[in-house]
């Protein structure tokens, strides 16, 4: 799409548009677009490169009606919501850390070792977790309970093997895993579903200020929005995360640290799984590398 086209397409639906703009092209789903409207405003916009996003652009949109209900932070407000574009105001503040979908560089707009983001990102977290289980039943969110946990993983680990194939070294740790009952809560809360260093804003200071990216909200086990921390930040900040979330309120389990750390192992199993959905070439190959698999015979 060209930007003449993008330019239409956002007139089409009330925003007028400078032609001044830059993309990214990661998302296999849409097309990320960050503008000027001639008023100086800046916007993010989100073209589906597909026309059979209808349910999952309705799914996000009720996610961050009630993620805009009850959090004291901020999460993208759609102006304008169809079929053919997404788009919203640029929020204020950086995410946590940016990653150059062209030099691979990763730049951190925070102090990733000041502890008063892990403390502010806890407060963040107790919140979210807190919403309502009642309110996103509401608008059809989908809502797993404690006992549907680990067959869904189950299902992932049956899927993801029979189209793609798995490492028998990482199977068997992922078996071994929905073997070990004390790991698993034995409750379920509202989450983000896909939180990390990336999805999180916030000011130079490191008050975390914002959520982005909802597509995976849900009502699922809470050590998933943990999960993400590790990679970037470590086990030993993954703890005391846990730890302060505990002091802010949050609700937690005597295994929560090691449920976190085999949420994050699981990481090739979640992608293997959208590789298969996205029915991506690209994707699987990729996911086949993570998967173990790739140079298996």
């Amino acid at each position: 799409m060209e930007i003449r086209d993008i330019l239409k397409l956002a007139e089409e639906h009330g925003l007028h548009l400078k032609d001044e703009m830059s993309f990214n092209e990661m998302g296999i789903d849409f097309k990320i677009v960050f503008a000027t409207a001639i008023d100086n405003t800046s916007w993010v916009l989100r073209i589906p490169r597909r026309g059979d996003q209808e349910k999952q652009i309705e799914k996000e949109k009720n996610i961050l009606t009630l993620a805009k209900r009850h959090l004291n932070i901020a999460v993208p407000d759609w102006k304008i919501a169809s079929s053919t574009l997404v788009a919203y105001p640029l929020l204020e503040d950086k995410p946590a850390l940016t990653f150059d979908a062209q030099t691979y560089d990763v730049t951190w707009n925070i102090d990733k070792d000041d502890p008063h983001f892990v403390k502010s990102l806890a407060k963040a977290l107790v919140k979210l977790h807190q919403i309502p289980t009642h309110e996103a039943e509401a608008v059809n969110l989908k809502i797993l309970t404690p006992d549907m946990l680990k067959q869904e993983v189950l299902d992932r680990i049956q899927t993801v093997k029979s189209e793609i194939g798995i490492n028998p070294n990482l199977e068997t740790r992922w078996m071994k895993w929905l073997d070990s009952e004390a790991l698993w809560p034995d409750f379920t809360s509202f989450i983000h579903g896909d939180l990390y260093a990336g999805h999180i804003l916030a000011t130079s200071e490191g008050d975390v200020s914002g959520f982005i990216d909802w597509s995976e909200g849900q009502v699922s086990d809470s050590s998933i929005d943990f999960a993400g921390h590790i990679a970037a930040f470590g086990e030993n900040s993954l703890r005391d995360l846990i730890s302060e979330y505990q002091k802010s309120g949050g609700r937690t389990w005597e295994k929560m640290l090691e449920q976190a750390i085999e949420r994050h192992a699981s990481a090739p199993l979640n992608y293997g799984l959208f590789a298969v959905l996205t029915k991506s070439d690209a994707h699987i190959e990729a996911a086949k590398v993570q998967l173990g698999v790739a140079t298996m015979t």
